[in-house]
C-alpha cells in the first residue's frame, strides 16, 4: 500500500468475531486500524493475533452505548490524523426469546447496542469522515435484517433498523463523497452464536407458554452451529473489497444459506414461506394454519 492509499480505519466490537478478524486483516493490508472494544480486559486474543502476524494497531476502549467513550476515540483519531477514512460498525450481540418472554428492558438493551450504537458512532465520526477524500461507512448487518425467525424478534428488529438506516444514509451521503455499505452475513461459527448470544431471562421459565418452543429453538440453534462450515474470514475480505473498490455493491449477502433464505423470503408467496419456517421451528404438529 503506497502513501496515497494509506487509510485510517475505525472498527467497533473487536474483542472477538468479525471485529477481531477484520482488525487483524485490515492491519495486515497496511491500514491504520483503530480497534475498539467495550472491555479492554478482553483484548488478549486480538493482541496475540497481531503479534503472530507482526502487525500494529491502536486498541482503545469504546462502549457504543456510552457517548463519552465514543467521543474520546474520535478525538484521538482527530489528534493523530485529522480525518477518518473508514468506519466499520460491527459491535453487537443477539438476544433470543419469544416476545412474551422478553422484557422491555431486554428489548431496549438490544436496540441500544445494535441500532443506536451504530447511530451514535456514525454521528460522532461523520465530521472526520467528511475530511476524507474517499470515506466509506461499512455496517455489519445480518440476513436477520432481511428475514425473520421466531424467537429472534428483538435481534431481527435491531438489524432491520440498521438496514433502513444504512439505506437512507447512503442516499444522503453519496453526493458528498461518502459511500455507505452493508455486509449481511448468514450464520458463521463466531462468538455471536455462542458467548455473544443471550436468551431472555424468562425463557428458562417452565411455566411460560413459550417454554417448549424456546427449548426446541435452542436445540435447533445448537445443532446448526455444530454443522456450520462457513469461513468467518469472508467478512474481513469483503470489507477490504468495499474499502478498495471503485464502485462496489451496496448490499453484500454472504454465507452458504444466506442468499437462499433471503431470496425465499423475497420471492416465495408469503403463505408458502410462512409454512416452511413454521415447519422448521415448530414442527409439523404446530404448523397448521
Amino acid at each position: 500500500m503506497n502513501k496515497k492509499e494509506h487509510k485510517t480505519v475505525l472498527i467497533t466490537g473487536c474483542s472477538s468475531g468479525f471485529g477481531l478478524l477484520s482488525a487483524v486483516h485490515l492491519a495486515s493490508l497496511g491500514y491504520e486500524v483503530y480497534a475498539t472494544m467495550r472491555n479492554l480486559a478482553k483484548r488478549n486474543l486480538l493482541d496475540e493475533k497481531a503479534h503472530e502476524q507482526n502487525i500494529q494497531m491502536h486498541v482503545l476502549r469504546m462502549d457504543v452505548t456510552e457517548p463519552e467513550s465514543i467521543h474520546e476515540v474520535i478525538a484521538q483519531i482527530e489528534k493523530d490524523h485529522g480525518r477518518l477514512d473508514v468506519l466499520l460498525n460491527n459491535a453487537g450481540y443477539g438476544i433470543g426469546g419469544f416476545f412474551g418472554d422478553i422484557s422491555d428492558a431486554e428489548y431496549r438493551a438490544q436496540m441500544e447496542t445494535n441500532f443506536f450504537g451504530v447511530i451514535g458512532v456514525t454521528r460522532a465520526a461523520l465530521p472526520l469522515l467528511h475530511k476524507s477524500d474517499d470515506a466509506r461507512i461499512i455496517n455489519i448487518s445480518s440476513t436477520a435484517g432481511l428475514v425473520t425467525t421466531p424467537g429472534m424478534g428483538a435481534y431481527n428488529a435491531s438489524k432491520w433498523a440498521v438496514e433502513a438506516f444504512s439505506e437512507s444514509l447512503r442516499l444522503e451521503l453519496l453526493s458528498m463523497g461518502i459511500k455507505v455499505f452493508l455486509i449481511e452475513p448468514g450464520p458463521y461459527p463466531t462468538e455471536v452464536l455462542t458467548t455473544n448470544t443471550r436468551f431472555a431471562a424468562n425463557s428458562n421459565n417452565p411455566e411460560s407458554p413459550y417454554y417448549k418452543f424456546t427449548m426446541r429453538l435452542y436445540r435447533l440453534y445448537q445443532d446448526n452451529n455444530k454443522n456450520l462450515r462457513s469461513d468467518p474470514m469472508d467478512i474481513p475480505r469483503i470489507a477490504a473489497r468495499l474499502i478498495r473498490g471503485k464502485n462496489p455493491p451496496f448490499r453484500n449477502i454472504t454465507g452458504p444459506t444466506a442468499k437462499l433464505r433471503a431470496y425465499m423470503h423475497r420471492f416465495l408467496p408469503w403463505r408458502l414461506y410462512e409454512w416452511i419456517i413454521r415447519m422448521v421451528i415448530f414442527g409439523p404438529s404446530n404448523s397448521k394454519v
